[in-house]
């Protein structure tokens, strides 16, 4: 089993929170890790709501389902019965012991309020995304700790395959495409699992017929990630009323399919306004909606936006753990001067990021770091030029050319 790098924080929850609920897509592995959990460091029962006959049950008395299990529970899938939150609640008020519930999820709590806040102050949420590729190789990224660091020390990375970084994008995270070396297979697993998606959970969580258009409207976000959110453009392309396409990409957001980057401003009450950016939640996933193939990704087709939206995405993993968990936006001027990658941490530090797919890095490809840098003033610690070469380069006291690789070797 390959050890995931969320496990210490979801055992210190369990340690002093009665409701932990670990939250991610379908297929993340999160079912594994939470029965790896119960063997080795916290006894607990396991029940799935997967089982029919066990849903069945909750769903006639929630309460009494709770009451006649007692001690620490484990319930996988808990959004089948959402029920269940408000019995947990009163279990908890009752008898508020640390790591009586621990939950999985397929279904973002967080927007769904009226879930979140019955156990507000009595749970904690933890994401568990695919794969990093530190944890695909024993490793514990800490390169977002180590960009807020006081000293920050240049090193070069581990020898790859010249294609490694194409490869890792191709298969993205999740453990079943993983798992399968050839390339029509994993492609044929990507199918099945839209396919369960989008036509079993979605339309279960929304209680509605008529989704026809969201595999339609996936491959067109698949086509721009990660790019500003424009929901009128998007409406014309796709022929659909905005109302609906809002409706269908809170739906998108709530299964993980797709992730929102807010856009960072100086000004806190701007960022709720501002545009945010739309990620692929994985770049297999996504690489599987383009039609892009390891031999298409190896000529630099589509390498821009897929490199963009992997690192992207490996660094909101790292975040998971990180001691730091700073927060995460991209930054754009309306001069179009723009930062990827935007990290703020809570004393209000900020480290910028731009991804460059170019094995060679120049002087002006820090144009939008200078730019974002006069903007954050005192609290601009650093910034970064991720490219796909093989030095660290210095190009001034605070800005960076850094290789890829090293968001996830050893330090």
């Amino acid at each position: 089993m390959i050890q995931r790098n969320i496990t210490k924080n979801i055992l210190d929850a369990l340690a002093d929170t009665p409701v932990v609920l670990i939250n991610g897509a379908r297929q993340t592995g999160k079912s594994t890790l939470v029965q790896s959990i119960v063997k080795q460091a916290h006894p607990a029962r396991y029940i799935t709501l997967d089982t029919a006959s066990v849903l069945a049950a909750v769903r006639n008395d929630a309460a009494g389902f709770l009451a006649g299990i007692g001690g620490a529970i484990v319930i996988d899938e808990v959004q089948k019965a959402p029920e269940l939150f408000a019995a947990i609640k009163a279990d908890v008020d009752r008898c508020r012991q640390p790591g009586k519930f621990l939950l999985t999820g397929s279904t973002n709590v967080l927007l769904v309020p009226s879930l979140s806040e019955s156990l507000a102050g009595r749970m904690e949420i933890l994401s568990l995304w695919p794969f990093s590729q530190g944890e695909l190789t024993g490793v514990q990224e800490t390169f977002v700790d180590a960009l807020f660091a006081d000293t920050f020390h240049l090193k070069s990375p581990q020898p790859e395959e010249p294609h490694a970084i194409r490869e890792k994008i191709i298969k993205g995270g999740y453990p079943e495409a993983i798992n399968r070396l050839k390339e029509d297979r994993r492609q044929a697993w990507f199918e099945s699992y839209m396919t369960t998606i989008l036509q079993r959970d979605i339309r279960d969580m929304a209680n509605i017929e008529g989704l026809t258009s969201l595999p339609r409207l996936l491959a067109v976000i698949a086509a721009r990630s990660p790019a500003l959110l424009n929901f009128a453009e998007l409406s014309r392309t796709l022929a659909m009323p905005q109302s609906t396409l809002k409706r269908y990409m809170s739906l998108l957001t709530a299964t993980f399919l797709i992730q929102f980057l807010p856009a960072w401003s100086g000004n806190l009450t701007k960022r709720l306004v501002k545009t945010p950016k739309i990620v692929m939640g994985d770049t297999g996933l996504m690489s599987h909606l383009l039609g892009v193939n390891q031999k298409r990704l190896n000529t630099g087709e589509m390498i821009g936006p897929l490199l963009e939206n992997f690192i992207i995405m490996e660094i909101k993993k790292q975040i998971t753990w990180s001691a730091i968990k700073p927060q995460m936006f991209h930054f754009r001027t309306q001069t179009g001067q723009k930062v990827d990658i935007i990290l703020e941490d809570r004393a209000g530090n900020i480290v910028g990021i731009e991804v460059k797919a170019s094995a060679t890095v120049h002087a002006h490809d820090f144009n939008g770091l200078r730019a974002f840098a006069e903007t954050a003033g005192k609290r601009f610690r650093r910034g970064i030029v991720l490219y796909t070469g093989t030095e660290s380069i210095p190009f001034g006291e605070y800005l960076t050319a850094l290789p890829v690789q090293l968001l996830w070797q050893r330090k």
